[in-house]
């Protein structure tokens, strides 16, 4: 009867230290879950609401923070007592195919939110979309009663796995970004 004891408790160490020891094989196409994504580029379009014209002004560190100075860091240019659609868009350009991170805070949006914090400027800022709890989500938001100054807008994506309750102090901060940002 020891026998068979030991040979199963043997059995079961053995079986326990090689599950340990395993290693975790992860799809080369795939990000495991909860892994931090890098952020090279952060690119606001703007909609004129009376015109529908669209402007673009980017963000973009490929080699991510640290390291060089962003290749591009553009000036938020807009007018005075217009209206504003708009949206963000959020990549990892680092690599030979861009891979839209956007993409993936729309599939955990009730684990994300962005928020916009102006300074020194006048504008009221909306956000349009919301989560699958109907808390804001902020990839896509409408720019009101702009007043004429330069100041800076920064823009804040928040990671808030289990704790988002549409606070902008919870989580984990992914990517900030603080633009200049110019109202004509």
């Amino acid at each position: 009867m020891n026998k068979t004891i030991n040979y199963i408790l043997s059995l079961a160490f053995i079986t326990l230290f090689l599950n340990a020891c395993k290693e975790e094989t992860i799809d080369p196409g795939k990000t495991p879950d909860n892994a931090t994504e890098l952020i090279t580029t952060l690119k606001v379009i703007l909609t004129d609401s009376a015109t529908s014209a669209k402007t673009e002004f980017i963000f973009r560190d490929k080699d991510g923070e640290g390291g060089n100075a962003p290749e591009r860091f553009d000036t938020i240019k807009v007018s005075a007592g217009k209206v504003y659609s708009c949206e963000l868009l959020f990549l990892d350009e680092s690599k030979a195919e861009t891979d839209t991170i956007s993409n993936e805070i729309i599939e955990e949006a009730n684990e994300h939110l962005i928020y916009f914090d102006p300074k020194n400027v006048s504008m009221n800022i909306q956000i349009t979309d919301k989560d699958g709890n109907n808390l804001p989500l902020g990839l896509f938001s409408k720019w009101r009663n702009l007043s004429s100054g330069n100041g800076f807008l920064e823009i804040v994506l928040k990671h808030q796995p289990g704790v988002k309750d549409g606070s902008r102090d919870k989580g984990e901060t992914d990517a900030s970004v603080s633009f200049r940002i110019e109202i004509l």
